[in-house]
């Protein structure tokens, strides 16, 4: 029994602490530097819609207003079989840099990204989603580490709920700060797994097609540019901007999706587990452990319980204080640092939660909603 809690405490805090730490003093230590130079190669951006009526206008005239070349970049927006009015706009669109495909069944994001890709001419391709507004530079600064020929794919960074004068301060904003931290210490090492879906670039000479179904394409794309030998990193000046700021039960379904995503991928690559994969030691200490901490919580718990002496007994009375202040949020009651612990409790629950049902839909066949 008390191998079992030791195994699984330290399996929860090198998940969540550990791994980051040993991260931040890597890239301190032998960071990997990024020869960045302003150039203006030719780009496509890729945008894979399905009954984006409503967002599609403002997002077509975000991408237009890009500070970028306009001969040197378009757009190709395909429509994986929309019934809203999205068809009909696109037919009436009329911008010279931006063209329509139209796919009269709707067969999912995968596919529709692989006919946007067969279709571009840039030789930078740019994959972004309808909801979210990039900077203007953007575009610009995303670009600009491809100058260095080591680079294979880049992912810029989203901001939620934020804007330049506002900033989230909860316990999924906390979440968001250390996922953007553990991205870039992981590219300023070599490499990060996986890119933000609103906003990354690949070079179109590297992109492998993705499999119908495909969940996480912006995990599923960098890896194989990491096999393929090139670096993936992160470029914190490259913004998408989402006004919409989630709440816990919006980040649990896409969490869901998420980590149902994690589990596809041993499906569909389980090279990634092996020594092909460059980024196996990354991989699993950012992405599957994450999918193991729900059991391992639950076996500290047990373990913890069962044994109640010294520093077991004290680990269980800190599990319940922590499970009781994620109650106290649900209920709402609590003040000032109070309620700042209930938040963070509360999120950590909720995300640990999402891993479970993502087993559970993983094994069943359930298929997730395509979240923008």
């Amino acid at each position: 029994m008390k191998l079992l809690f030791w195994s699984c405490l330290f399996l929860v805090f090198f998940a969540y602490a550990g791994y980051p730490i040993w991260l931040f003093f890597r890239a301190r230590l032998w960071p990997r530097l990024i020869l960045r130079a302003t150039s203006f190669p030719s780009v496509t951006v890729v945008l894979a819609v399905h009954n984006e009526a409503r967002t599609l206008p403002a997002k077509l005239h975000n991408l237009a207003a890009l500070d970028y070349p306009q001969d040197q970049y378009e757009v190709i927006i395909v429509s994986d079989g929309s019934t809203d009015e999205t068809n009909e706009f696109l037919a009436t669109w009329e911008n010279p840099r931006q063209r329509a495909v139209i796919l009269s069944n709707h067969s999912g994001k995968a596919t529709a990204l692989n006919r946007g890709v067969s279709e571009a001419r840039g030789e930078i391709i740019v994959f972004t989603d309808a909801r979210q507004t990039i900077a203007s530079d953007g575009l610009k600064n995303l670009v600009a580490d491809f100058a260095d020929s080591s680079v294979g794919c880049v992912s810029g960074a989203l901001m939620i709920g934020e804007d330049s004068a506002t900033t989230v301060v909860n316990g999924m904003g906390l979440y968001w700060r250390l996922e953007k931290n553990i991205r870039k210490w992981e590219a300023q090492a070599g490499s990060t797994v996986g890119a933000t879906g609103a906003i990354y670039a690949v070079r179109k000479d590297l992109f492998v097609p993705l499999p119908p179904g495909t969940i996480l394409d912006d995990v599923y794309i960098p890896i194989h540019v990491a096999r393929q030998g090139r670096r993936v990193i992160f470029e914190p000046r490259a913004l998408a901007w989402d006004r919409l700021t989630p709440g816990l039960k919006q980040e649990f379904r896409r969490k869901v999706r998420t980590l149902t995503g994690n589990y596809q991928l041993l499906q569909l690559a389980p090279w990634i587990l092996t020594s092909s994969n460059p980024l196996r030691f990354q991989f699993i200490s950012h992405k599957l452990l994450r999918l193991l901490v729900p059991f391992a919580l639950v076996g500290t718990f047990v373990s913890s319980l069962y044994l109640r002496a010294g520093v077991y007994e004290a680990v269980l009375v800190l599990q319940l204080v922590f499970y009781a202040l994620a109650g106290l949020r649900v209920f709402r009651s609590g003040m000032g640092i109070v309620s700042r612990l209930s938040n963070i409790s509360l999120t950590f629950v909720v995300l640990n939660t999402a891993a479970v049902v993502a087993l559970i839909y993983f094994i069943t066949g359930r298929k997730v909603i395509w979240a923008r």
